[in-house]
């Protein structure tokens, strides 16, 4: 049976994007629905690195990416892949890409990504204090680290570039890093990013975050959102089993949203990037803080009674099965690291939304403000969720200045 349902707003996707934005509204006294078919949070918001990262500033498409985009894509054994299969449906998705590579747009994009995260860490302690998750919040910083003089050399540069987007950080020698992580084999050095702040359970935030919105009054229409038509009465949104007319739409669903937006009028590059993780259980994980081994692209991170390792990039949209090379290089980069560990105790894949230049579309619609944009976060969701909140119900409230949102208007391609 179909029920009809209307709204204020109506806010589609239950990731922590979602959750954040329509926590922030109800609280703001609008009258919000929640549309997701699934359980809140269950998704990239629940199988990510945890960090918080302040310090994400740069593009997955850069020069230096440029220059080596052909080894790294058809490397099966490279951080950044691609599934052969999937080849030609991302050919217009890469052309992008490749132009967002270029110098010019690559500084221009991280100089946008600079104005989102800056105030990431901050923002997320005070979420997390409002949903009872504070206990989450640990402030030990975060590493990158290098295994030779050379790579040590490479990052002076890039980090430069990073202080000069406001980025704290602090490069540290080979016996401070291994004071800082004794666990770590010998390297030549790392970063330190001490003001980036990780959460020891996405997963249990994420379901606090999702109680404060079902305690602010929120109702979870367990649905999928397929349809999405303006009418003379606001916007439709329908489903299997959904028929919801709304004021205004916001579409937060994550790597899903491409759809949804095309039937708003607006065609977005969006694409996917498939995230994987592995977890060892331990009553102690081996590290404080997270870890990013550099040449081999993932993260290693303590959580809350294990160990997760989790990260590289694969382009290949939704359908295909996880890949059981990437589970595996996974496996093999974290035993390289810490030869003891066993089995792992389960794997992960999930959907990135991802945009050509590394920016989320966050912004009215082409047609009206009645569907505002709110997706693409990359790798980069999590750490963005409270900033893409507050754009969104500045915009709602009309307040949003044209300039702020700019770099992430749905029309910029």
């Amino acid at each position: 049976m179909t029920e009809r349902h209307s709204a204020e707003i109506a806010v589609l996707g239950g990731g922590v994007v979602g959750l954040t934005i329509a926590l922030r509204l109800a609280r703001a006294g609008r009258a919000v629905v929640l549309v997701d078919p699934d359980e809140p949070g269950m998704g990239a918001s629940y199988g990510n690195a945890g960090t918080i990262a302040d310090y994400a500033v740069m593009p997955v498409g850069t020069p230096s990416v440029l220059r080596s985009l052909p080894s790294l894509l058809f490397d099966r054994n490279s951080p950044l892949a691609i599934r052969r299969a999937a080849i030609l449906s991302l050919a217009p998705w890469l052309l992008r890409f490749l132009r967002e590579s270029l110098p010019d747009r690559a500084r221009a994009n991280a100089a946008a990504i600079a104005t989102l995260v800056a105030d990431a860490a901050p923002m997320w302690e005070e979420l997390a204090t409002e949903v009872g998750g504070a206990d989450l919040v640990i402030r030990r910083g975060a590493l990158y680290v290098y295994d030779t003089p050379a790579a040590v050399r490479a990052a002076e540069a890039d980090m430069v570039e990073r202080r000069r987007l406001g980025v704290t950080v602090d490069l540290v020698d080979a016996g401070t890093l291994a004071q800082m992580e004794p666990n770590l084999p010998p390297a030549a050095g790392g970063a330190y990013f001490p003001k980036a702040v990780f959460l020891s359970d996405p997963g249990a935030m994420v379901a606090r975050l999702a109680a404060a919105v079902a305690a602010a009054g929120v109702p979870h229409l367990r649905a999928r959102a397929e349809g999405l038509e303006r009418m003379a009465s606001g916007v439709r949104v329908s489903g299997p089993g959904l028929k919801l007319t709304a004021r205004r739409v916001v579409i937060a669903a994550g790597a899903h949203s491409r759809a949804l937006a095309a039937q708003a009028g607006d065609r977005v590059p969006l694409d996917t990037e498939r995230g994987y993780h592995l977890e060892w259980d331990m009553p102690t994980p081996l590290l404080s803080r997270p870890c990013c081994p550099t040449t081999r692209g993932f993260y290693l991170c303590p959580m809350t009674g294990r160990l997760r390792v989790a990260g590289t990039v694969e382009l290949g949209g939704r359908t295909a099965p996880p890949s059981p090379h990437r589970l595996a290089r996974l496996e093999q980069g974290a035993r390289a690291i810490f030869p003891a560990l066993g089995p792992p105790d389960r794997n992960w894949m999930g959907f990135r939304p991802s945009m050509p230049d590394s920016l989320p579309v966050i912004g009215p619609s082409r047609a009206g403000a009645d569907v505002i944009h709110a997706y693409g976060h990359g790798h980069i969701g999590l750490t963005l969720a409270p900033a893409t909140a507050r754009l969104v119900e500045t915009l709602i409230a009309g307040n949003a200045s044209d300039r702020s949102l700019s770099p992430f208007r749905v029309d910029r391609f």
